[in-house]
């Protein structure tokens, strides 16, 4: 497949989303999605751990009293009077309960093209609101709003539910273009960046699509100086699912080249454990350096193409 121009507004996405009651599995998600972009594979990819963020306020009924905790308090604060003591108060006298939104990042690719970087990746919430603490501990009282929206100690209870679990759409990326725009800022080649372009010209490459088993995903981390820095993460999607590395100390040559040859069938495409080592998942970069002896040795069980990708890592190596 060439690459060839994907149009998919957010908003289509929102509105999928929104019209999605979640079921048993995503699959009709997934379908859904795939009908607005019916010229371009969809793959459901991975799903991320779980996750929690604060919540509402209910009442003891379950009566809804608001669906974001940290406006309700701020805002009834300012209708007690600035007064946390009569804030307080009031919580328990209305014996208020907060909730908690659980939820898991579902990752969906579209394939645009046959290189490394021919993919959007859509991120999608799918969570649920279930009960969490009372909003006041009668024993233990907050000192201030910050512990107030988020005690220490919470007062647990026993969880419910409220209503059903929903999608949300968090956001999608264009690969290449969001690649282009970190290599701009990036002094020297990107690790991520490298790691793609080593994909490309292996054999990995040619028999395999990377977003298969790699998915690349915008993050923000903070420098050293307080200000935010957009940089890329690179996940691979089998993590609970990983194959077995045999111990490869000592052996060269043919014997090294088979037990390379066994973990790259159980994952499923060439030159597979060169890119596990990048990542540092299971292969040790003594491997690579293994490997490059045996080349030096006239040892020949990697094609040419792969043999270039290692000796240009023991020139320059780096990681992701």
């Amino acid at each position: 497949m060439t690459e060839s121009r994907l149009v998919l507004a957010g908003q289509d996405i929102t509105e999928c989303c929104k019209k999605t009651i979640p079921g048993q599995t995503d699959e009709l998600l997934l379908n859904k999605l795939q009908q607005l972009i019916p010229d371009f594979p969809l793959t459901l990819v991975f799903v991320g751990d779980e996750w929690y963020k604060l919540g509402g306020v209910v009442d003891m009924d379950g009566k809804r009293i608001a669906n974001d905790l940290i406006e309700w308090v701020e805002r009834t604060y300012l209708e007690c009077g600035q007064n946390l003591h009569t804030l307080i108060d009031y919580s328990l006298e209305q014996k208020l309960i907060a909730t908690k939104q659980t939820g898991k990042t579902l990752f969906f690719v579209v394939q645009t093209g046959d290189r490394a970087e021919d993919f959007t990746l859509i991120e999608i919430d799918k969570t649920h609101e279930v009960s969490d603490r009372m909003l006041v501990d009668e024993l233990h009282p907050p000192e201030d709003l910050e512990e107030f929206i988020d005690p220490m100690q919470p007062f647990c209870i026993e969880s419910f539910c409220f209503g059903h679990s929903r999608y949300t759409y968090r956001r999608k990326t264009d690969v290449k273009l969001f690649m282009e725009v970190i290599n701009e800022r990036h002094p020297g080649e990107h690790p991520v960046q490298r790691f793609m372009d080593d994909w490309n010209r292996s054999s990995a490459g040619q028999k395999h699509r990377m977003s298969n088993d790699w998915i690349i995903r915008p993050y923000r981390h903070t420098g050293r100086f307080g200000e935010q820095i957009v940089n890329v993460e690179l996940i691979n999607t089998h993590v609970n699912h990983l194959p077995h590395l045999e111990d490869f100390a000592g052996k060269k040559g043919s014997a090294l080249g088979n037990v390379l040859s066994r973990f790259d069938r159980q994952v499923g495409y060439p030159f597979a454990w060169f890119f596990y080592m990048l990542k540092g998942k299971l292969v040790s970069t003594h491997s690579a350096e293994s490997v490059y002896r045996d080349l030096a040795n006239d040892f020949a069980y990697l094609p040419q193409r792969d043999e270039a990708v290692v000796r240009d890592w023991i020139a320059s190596p780096y990681n992701v």
